[in-house]
């Protein structure tokens, strides 16, 4: 039954033969290739574009439009008891969904859940690494990706973190 069927194609006839190849190159590229080409994507925001100014450090501020700082680095009161009096980060004050940006030109380091930080995305330049902790779980950059300085990489992730809603604390 097959037999007569590819005698009468022969392939090694060159037009036949070439546009064979053509369509194998296709399917393969758009099977293989495509997911590759989609992910590489680099998402950037115009508008937020237009709110960022480089320090003289060379840093960029990673959440434009939203500048409170609602816990500083150092000592303070502890939001939670039984956590250490001793904040290794800062705060800072922005609605659930804000975009937030690569601070500085680098690699994804760390996707994941990090115990007290959260969803937590690491960025990393030479000796410099820089974690967004309490972010949205669903990651738009992956461990390995190059990210550039003022890239959209991610968003903040929801107040309620392991179930339990954040309440003031109030110490006299």
């Amino acid at each position: 039954m097959f037999g007569s069927f590819f005698k009468s194609i022969n392939f090694l006839k060159p037009f036949n033969f070439i546009i064979l190849i053509i369509v194998f190159m296709i399917l393969f590229v758009s099977i293989f290739y495509t997911p590759f080409i989609l992910s590489e994507t680099i998402y950037f925001d115009e508008s937020i574009m237009e709110n960022i100014t480089i320090s003289r450090y060379g840093f960029v501020w990673p959440t434009p439009g939203y500048t409170t700082i609602t816990s500083p680095f150092g000592s303070r009161v502890s939001p939670t008891a039984g956590a250490s009096n001793f904040h290794k980060g800062i705060d800072i004050g922005a609605p659930e969904g804000t975009k937030f940006i690569a601070v500085v030109s680098g690699t994804i380091t760390f996707v994941g859940f990090l115990g007290g930080g959260g969803y937590t995305i690491t960025l990393s330049k030479d000796d410099l690494k820089i974690s967004y902790c309490h972010v949205s779980p669903n990651y738009i950059v992956y461990e390995g990706e190059e990210v550039v300085q003022g890239q959209v990489i991610g968003f903040v992730g929801p107040k309620n973190v392991y179930g339990v809603v954040r309440k003031s604390v109030y110490r006299f």
